[in-house]
């Protein structure tokens, strides 16, 4: 059973570096990727990925990047594959925020700082878990559909005990989400300045 979950972590890894690398290669394309394109650069990326390679690498390629990483959310996972579908919306920068400022506040106390330990949480706390669930309920009520299957999936993984950790920290948050949430509010921030600027450079006077 160990081993069997081990591989479906590898290849759960597998997918999301590949959607990462298709997603790298859509930035410099001036012409958007076919979803059945994407589909296959997935298939052959992550196949790739998964096998051993040789040049003397007993694991495949796949299994030293998960020991750098180890293994991501569930939630960055889904915003990751779920950017293929071609019906794929923009994550609401309301939930990008959340995500900056929850990770601003958890990983500190996370990592020692002051006598509140938010990580403990994740082992089975009532408290957290309704919060978790009111926070879908909100994903609800501003008809982001997406957030509440993402959330919910990533609370059954957790009581299934997909991956390895048993926190439901790990399910909902780690630091590339954290990452990916912080540098795409700051971009919309630079975004915003720079549209208010060239704005006021058009419609000055004379």
């Amino acid at each position: 059973m160990n081993s069997l979950m081990q591989t479906l972590a590898l290849i759960e890894l597998s997918i999301s570096v590949a959607v990462v690398c298709i997603w790298a290669v859509q930035k410099f394309s001036k012409n958007p990727l076919p979803f059945a394109s994407k589909l296959v650069l997935v298939l052959l990326i992550g196949n790739l990925l998964f096998w051993p390679l040789g040049l003397g690498m007993e694991l495949p390629l796949i299994a030293y990047v998960r020991g750098v990483t180890g293994d991501l959310s569930i939630v960055l996972t889904l915003l990751w594959w779920s950017s293929l579908l071609p019906s794929n919306k923009q994550t609401p920068m309301a939930f990008k925020l959340t995500v900056a400022l929850i990770a601003f506040c958890f990983y500190p106390f996370a990592l020692g700082l002051g006598m509140i330990d938010p990580y403990a949480w994740g082992y089975g706390s009532i408290l957290f878990l309704v919060t978790v669930l009111a926070f879908a309920v909100v994903c609800a009520l501003v008809n982001w559909s997406k957030g509440v299957w993402i959330i919910a999936i990533a609370i059954l993984a957790w009581s299934a005990n997909w991956h390895e950790s048993a926190n439901l920290w790990d399910y909902l948050l780690d630091p590339f989400l954290a990452i990916w949430a912080l540098l795409s509010c700051i971009g919309a921030l630079y975004r915003r300045r720079r549209d208010k600027a060239r704005s006021g450079y058009l419609f000055r006077p004379g």
